[in-house]
């Protein structure tokens, strides 16, 4: 089993300036313009962000997506082995 640490991996994206702008652009240039092309348009980030607005407060803050799909490596189906990928990403980068 392979397990990348998460939190240097988050604290790389805020070294850079272009990088950790990118991270911030989701509170500090988003527009609304009525049209959805990034997750902060959606309502489900509207909802969140009203839900918990100290969270929202800071743009610093990073929102995770998680993602998981199981599988047979072999293709055999009589065996008890499966492989489960876990990515996890950041939400507030720009599309």
């Amino acid at each position: 089993m392979r397990y990348l640490p998460l939190n240097p991996r988050l604290q790389r994206l805020y070294m850079s300036t272009h990088t950790a702008t990118d991270m911030r652009w989701h509170k500090e240039k988003w527009v609304d313009d009525n049209v959805m092309w990034h997750l902060a348009d959606g309502e489900a980030w509207k909802e969140f962000d009203q839900t918990f607005p100290q969270f929202a407060a800071d743009p610093r803050n990073v929102r995770l997506g998680l993602a998981t799909d199981g599988f047979n490596p072999y293709g055999v189906l009589n065996q008890h082995h499966s492989t489960w990928p876990i990515f996890v990403f950041p939400y507030n980068l720009l599309p």
